[in-house]
């Protein structure tokens, strides 16, 4: 069906009859399909596969993906993404499967993949993809994923089964920023209901859902990447780093992404579970708002940084499961990471409060939730080394659940998290002085100016030398103390196989089975 040329409303109109026809056909041909896959000698998916969210959001968690609660858990195994991370985590195929752009880099062609249906029956196809991505981009939807590709600056389908994205100025990487998490595609028109239904075209379907309870997937057999290797997955919501492994343990879910060091010795040396142990990017950190006193003074934010040893965090807070960051948010392996250099300056942080009219150093209330295990050990620790300065750190523990909606962005220090993202989207959806998720409210003319030169720059190492320039920058005027990037360790118990030992935004999780 070629819906280039017709109007909006009509394209609706259209899909909306292709559905109710599908529909109809699915209903006539459900007998015959099942005598043919009876007959078939194929394993079958088999087994359920019980997984963990935090509830982060409260009640206000949600399927829809470009949204603040979207529950990631879920949209990852029910929506694709245009491009996706292969296993070394380079752009590659999803539901596009070659992309081009022409000389400058100002506009990208992306040929779809053929033949791939949506749970509700109907064809994927490039109307949805301008449909996808131009809810992202819409201002009124107030996404978080819109810094991501905020330089497209359309998004045309050029014929069903290719997209044209025309940019703002020369971008080299789009590639990467296409591999976010967040940019799943959808049906066209179907915003209105996706919070709920999921629909997507992923390996599993949402069957029933509950934000704050139990959400139950099943199989999608036709997922165009072959049948999963389970028959349905379960999502959980435990607000409790502690209860998740306790559900661990007694083998209420079959994975837990977020075990710490001190936890890992409950499952090592038991034949009843199996630890990955995956060098990321992911990051966790301390949050100093810049738009408040006293962390609106540049010498103060700076300060807050050098009282930290690093090196001790990681072993402490990690039991040495991480590489020490010197508050840059992009992962050790990326190709723009930036060697910086950022040992403990106790002397050199009371000097610099002093110079800021702080002489007897500052007392601050930083804000902790056990919703990440790690947060409470990092704040102790944080709280004796900058002891040595003066820095008085007051720690006030709350609820986890509804963290991200009541505590992050509103308290004045907090603890944070942050996955891997490549260095582009890191920085710009983490620092840009008008991005959503700026969560320090940093706000920095010249920083800004770096991310825009180096993003319409076209020679890979003038661009590299861009992106350190702005870590350098983040390094003495930020107000973000990144201590390390995470060693993450996976637990699962021992009848899961074929789990990818990757970074989750990579796992291909159709391949999953359980015995």
């Amino acid at each position: 069906m070629d819906t280039h040329f017709k109007s909006a409303a009509d394209k609706a109109a259209l899909r909306k009859l292709e559905r109710e026809e599908i529909k109809m056909k699915n209903i006539l041909g459900v007998a015959s399909s099942l005598a043919i896959m009876a007959s078939m000698a194929i394993a079958e998916p088999s087994g359920t596969f019980r997984q963990a969210h935090e509830v982060g959001s409260g009640a206000a968690s949600s399927l829809d993906p470009i949204s603040n609660g979207r529950i990631f858990q879920i949209t990852e195994k029910v929506m694709n993404r245009l491009v996706r991370p292969d296993m070394e985590g380079r752009p590659s195929p999803d539901l596009a499967i070659s992309w081009s752009a022409n000389d400058d880099a100002t506009v990208w062609t992306l040929k779809l993949r053929s033949g791939v249906t949506f749970h509700d029956g109907s064809t994927f196809g490039a109307e949805d993809v301008v449909y996808s991505l131009e809810r992202v981009l819409d201002p009124e939807m107030d996404s978080p994923a819109r810094s991501a590709i905020a330089m497209v600056s359309a998004v045309e389908a050029t014929a069903a089964d290719t997209i044209q994205l025309t940019l703002t100025s020369s971008f080299a990487d789009l590639p990467l920023l296409l591999m976010d998490y967040r940019l799943r595609m959808i049906p066209e028109g179907s915003g209105d209901t996706i919070a709920t239904t999921g629909i997507g075209t992923g390996p599993f379907m949402v069957e029933s859902f509950n934000a704050e309870g139990t959400t139950k997937l099943v199989a999608n057999e036709n997922y165009f990447d072959g049948a999963p290797g389970v028959a349905a997955m379960e999502i959980i919501g435990i607000t409790d780093g502690q209860a998740r492994l306790q559900a661990l343990l007694g083998g209420q879910i079959d994975m837990e992404r977020g075990i710490t060091a001190q936890q890992r010795v409950m499952l090592d040396g038991s034949d009843n579970f199996n630890i990955q142990v995956i060098p990321t990017g992911n990051w966790r950190g301390l949050i100093f708002r810049t738009d408040v006193a006293p962390f609106d003074n540049v010498r103060v934010r700076r300060a807050l940084r050098m009282v930290a040893d690093r090196q001790e965090m990681v072993d402490l807070v990690m039991g040495g499961g991480g590489v020490v960051a010197c508050d840059s948010p992009v992962g050790p392996t990326d190709q723009y990471h930036a060697e910086l250099e950022c040992p403990q300056d106790i002397e050199g942080a009371k000097m610099l409060l002093a110079e800021a009219g702080f002489p007897d150093g500052i007392d601050i209330d930083l804000h902790v939730a056990t919703l990440e295990p790690t947060w409470p050990v990092l704040a102790e620790v944080y709280q004796n080394q900058a002891a040595e300065a003066g820095i008085r750190v007051n720690i006030i523990q709350v609820p986890s659940d509804g963290y991200w909606n009541e505590v992050w962005m509103q308290k004045d220090a907090v603890t944070t998290r942050w996955n891997e993202r490549p260095a582009d989207q890191a920085l710009n959806e983490i620092y840009l002085s008008t991005a959503k998720w700026n969560e320090s409210f940093y706000s920095d003319a010249a920083f800004d100016a770096i991310l825009s030169e180096a993003r319409s720059e076209l020679d890979f190492e003038a661009r590299r030398a861009l992106y350190v320039q702005a870590q350098a920058h983040l390094s003495e005027t930020a107000g973000t103390l990144i201590p390390y990037h995470v060693t993450r360790l996976v637990g699962t118990t021992s009848r899961v196989d074929n789990l990818d030992a990757v970074e989750n935004n990579a796992v291909r999780w159709h391949l999953v089975t359980v015995d």
